[in-house]
């Protein structure tokens, strides 16, 4: 092979799909769209709601008013013997989001609780209010029985067990994580694997496909090798999907340092000294200074299942995760996209590509349902063989890195046969597509890919 000639056509590939719309916009949307999704509803937990309720609570059992506690967001106006229907129909001209009614204690000394307002009443204020009276009538009825510091024996009942979640580590020490966390990113690395090398695997077929129809590719390979000019496109457009990648990484740490920046300048309203010394102490920007601002900044454990994620996300060894997402994402494309070119060059339209595509779609999708089943048993024998498989590998490994579970030699056995897995398939692929390329008017079938791959 003249690698001259292939450094050509793979500028040609670059070059062309760079440059198009639908590539710039999915580069530089994509990211964007993925930030405010994190972000914005972050950003609206820590500036918390503006929007504040009256709400008038007309207790005609005479037992709940006591219940009820005002807010920052909700004020409760406790009356009583007030004709509800009535209010109902001019709650704006008394300055009032809502009218809720309690009735009268009934035989078995339950109540009914109507509320009205001009909207669907909120969440929160719904919850607050069935809180309030579900615990005045449980008090009432836990009184009939005449136990004697029945509040203290209930708090002192009352139990919120939190399970701290310990991995030992091959040095012997503990470190807390969590199976959700891991889950979640394992997902994101598979699917996005499964995305990629789809599309663009499925990209280089239809441009072997639309060059082939039109004859183009027989003006090509007058000059050129088919071989050179089937490796110049895959590397090529494997190019344009590493440069989407590291444009989609770069973006969003951009965004999630401008978001850190955002929060910190939230928090410090609230917390202007605690924000002082943690920014004194090494800036805004990180997710570990994030979570720091957030746990200075909340009061009696407020926001700590997000100081703990955060915490978690900050520990994670994002070197090493990106890096085998890099390498199994290179050797993933390059063995799926080797495949795909073979396909493209034996078929003469997009339409007699359904058949011949089963080979690479079955294993692609065996390894999205083995991608399940490691989310709960990383370790188990499904989960090697299938991060050991060329096949699946690229998306199962992906999905058992998180856990921290897989040895190093597992990790290079992997890598290794994923290699080997694609010179391999691109060998056989080569020969298909010499004789593809220049095949026209025959339906091709798997026994002429059989033949043409034992042909020299």
């Amino acid at each position: 092979m003249k690698f001259n000639k292939i450094g050509i056509i793979i500028g040609h590939e670059y070059f062309t799909r760079v440059r198009k719309k639908t590539f710039l916009l999915t580069t530089f949307l994509t990211p964007l769209l993925l930030g405010l999704c994190f972000c914005i509803p972050a950003l609206i937990m820590l500036a918390g709601g503006s929007e504040h309720y009256n709400v008038r609570v007309i207790d005609d059992s005479g037992i709940c008013a006591a219940f009820f506690e005002n807010d920052d967001a909700t004020t409760y106006e406790i009356t009583s013997g007030e004709d509800a229907a009535a209010l109902s129909k001019s709650l704006k001209e008394n300055g009032l989001y809502a009218v809720v009614h309690i009735s009268a204690l009934d035989a078995d000394g339950n109540v009914t609780v109507d509320a009205f307002s001009d909207e669907p009443l909120n969440v929160d204020v719904k919850g607050n209010v069935k809180h309030a009276v579900n615990k005045a009538v449980e008090a009432r009825k836990l009184t009939a029985y005449n136990i004697n510091d029945l509040d203290k024996i209930m708090d002192a009942v009352h139990t919120d067990v939190r399970i701290n979640t310990m991995t030992m580590t091959e040095s012997g020490e503990a470190k807390e994580d969590s199976a959700e966390l891991y889950m979640i990113l394992a997902y994101l690395m598979s699917f996005i694997i499964y995305m990629f090398v789809f599309l663009f695997g499925n990209s280089v077929m239809q441009s072997i496909i639309e060059e082939k129809s039109s004859r183009v590719v027989e003006v090509v390979v007058s000059s050129v090798r088919s071989v050179e000019l089937m490796m110049g496109k895959i590397i090529g457009v494997a190019l344009v999907a590493l440069t989407q990648f590291v444009m989609w990484v770069v973006l969003t740490l951009v965004i999630v340092v401008a978001f850190g920046s955002m929060a910190s300048q939230k928090l410090a309203e609230k917390q202007p000294e605690a924000v002082a010394s943690i920014m004194a102490a090494g800036g805004s920007g990180s997710i570990d200074n994030i979570a720091s601002l957030v746990e200075a900044t909340s009061q009696d454990g407020e926001n700590a299942g997000m100081v703990k994620i955060l915490r978690q996300i900050s520990d994670l060894n994002w070197l090493y995760i990106i890096g085998c997402f890099l390498i199994y994402f290179i050797l993933g494309y390059l063995l799926y996209a080797s495949m795909f070119a073979a396909v493209g060059a034996a078929v003469d339209n997009a339409a007699d590509t359904g058949q011949l595509q089963m080979p690479i779609t079955i294993p692609m999708i065996i390894g999205l349902f083995m991608m399940l089943h490691v989310f709960q048993h990383p370790s188990s024998p499904i989960a090697f063989w299938g991060s050991i498989i060329p096949w699946t590998s690229p998306m199962v490994m992906l999905a058992r890195i998180p856990f921290g579970v897989v040895p190093v030699w597992q990790l290079a056995l992997s890598i290794g046969l994923l290699l080997l897995a694609f010179v391999g398939t691109a060998y056989l692929s080569a020969r298909i597509y010499r004789r593809g390329i220049l095949s026209f008017g025959k339906k091709s079938t798997f026994k002429d890919l059989f033949k043409w791959m034992k042909n020299k």
